[in-house]
């Protein structure tokens, strides 16, 4: 799980103390939301100028033996019962990052201190553990930590920054200093130096800390994120983002985020674009979703959310999904399911209609198989989470999707493009 404010601000356990300040001139950042016809995109546009990102996968088996670990297994109980309490607030929400996979090199300050964090379209803010922290603070002491005094470029700020949690708030200092991703320089980006983090919920985390990528709206402070910046000061030419996702998790890199535009290699086809609905989050509507034959929803409300790897869904309807899809069984008071792997191929496809165009999802897709000592397991990759109204009911397409369907971010235009993902 983890880091900068994943997700929907439906999916996560954390909710920003207090709604982000509006701009000193007292209006309220919104985007143009024109009305998006279905449109496509040719393959033919020029990749270059596109700056580059690898990603990095943890593999399934790590994760899995992380959490057959009592300790871990008591986070992942932590976790979910802060998801379920921080939904129910009316404040922004930030991630649970429970199952985050993918995660990349950013670098602070001059020279750089470079930190591994979570690219999270769910949330706005950078946050990296703090050289400050505490003694007793795990989470910090395992993992790199930004060192001001290290730093020529380094800018006092000294507001405060907190999140809260069902078990403690992450709180820190706000700082300004330069942050690099790829390529992309931003001179005096304001983020935050995590002094305190709660509980154990970021002690097993394989990244240091979570950098945003969705809008100004959902920032906690009103810190203007980091892709606006660079936008804004002509660093990235092309407002746009994509994300490419590597199912095999051997694979180097294990995905890439590409800043300035979508890289044809990684897509096949067109892309089928949908508006944003909300701007903050990366919401957009959703049709239909049928199993096999079997309507399960319609006009449904999701989220595009690199920061989890699940899809998540009401648990009423993913209750009658898994009731249409043979060889389940559920873990009693996990709200997971095993799968029996022989079954995989005979199981029924999910069909999200989106903008018109269906996008499936067959067995081999939304089944997770993890192979530990010689012995594979099968998870269904799929949760329930309710999202009271007005912001859900919600589905959150985790990586389980975006793996599937090569996922282009036009900040611009605020819309989203889905294409099949291809193996470069």
């Amino acid at each position: 799980p983890p880091a900068v404010a994943s997700a929907a601000q439906q999916s996560a356990p954390r909710r920003v103390e207090h709604r982000p300040p509006r701009p000193a001139d007292g209006k309220t950042i919104m985007l143009s939301l024109l009305p998006l016809a279905l449109s496509f995109t040719s393959k033919s546009d020029d990749a270059a100028g596109l700056l580059r990102v690898p990603l990095t996968k943890l593999a399934l088996t790590s994760r899995m033996e992380a959490r057959r670990d009592a300790a871990t297994a008591s986070l992942v109980a932590e976790l979910k019962a802060m998801r379920a309490d921080a939904l129910k607030e009316d404040d922004v929400d930030i991630h649970d990052y429970e199952d985050a996979q993918y995660y990349g090199p950013v670098s602070i300050g001059t020279p750089p201190q470079v930190f591994n964090v979570v690219f999270d379209t769910g949330s706005s803010n950078l946050w990296v553990p703090s050289k400050s922290c505490g003694l007793l603070n795990i989470a910090c002491k395992l993992h790199a930590k930004y060192d001001s005094s290290k730093s020529s470029t380094f800018e006092k700020n000294a507001s405060t920054f907190a999140i809260r949690y069902g078990s403690g708030s992450l709180s820190g200092i706000v700082s300004k200093d330069t942050v690099t991703v790829g390529d992309a320089t931003v001179p005096g980006l304001l983020f935050a130096e995590a002094l305190q983090e709660p509980g154990v919920a970021f002690v097993a985390a394989k990244f240091d800390g979570i950098l945003g990528f969705g809008f100004p709206q959902i920032s906690v402070n009103a810190i203007p994120p980091f892709f606006q910046r660079a936008v804004d000061i002509g660093v990235i030419k092309k407002p746009e983002f994509a994300f490419y996702l590597a199912k095999d998790a051997s694979a180097s890199p294990g995905g890439e985020l590409t800043l300035g535009g979508a890289d044809p290699k990684y897509y096949s086809g067109n892309f089928t674009y949908t508006p944003v609905t909300i701007p903050g989050y990366w919401q957009f509507a959703v049709d239909s979703l049928v199993v096999g034959s079997q309507t399960v929803g319609t006009d449904l409300k999701a989220i595009a959310d690199t920061g989890t790897s699940l899809l998540t869904g009401p648990k009423a309807a993913v209750a009658q999904l898994v009731k249409l899809i043979p060889g389940l069984t559920g873990l009693p008071g996990t709200g997971e399911y095993i799968a029996d792997c022989s079954k995989i191929a005979d199981m029924p496809t999910l069909t999200f209609t989106i903008a018109g165009e269906t996008f499936n999802l067959t067995g081999e897709d939304y089944i997770l198989q993890i192979t530990t000592a010689g012995v594979t397991e099968c998870l269904l990759g799929m949760e329930g989470l309710d999202v009271p109204e007005p912001r859900g009911p919600l589905w959150i397409l985790g990586d389980v999707f975006l793996r599937k369907y090569y996922t282009l971010f036009d900040y611009g235009n605020s819309r989203l493009g889905f294409a099949l993902a291809a193996v470069p």
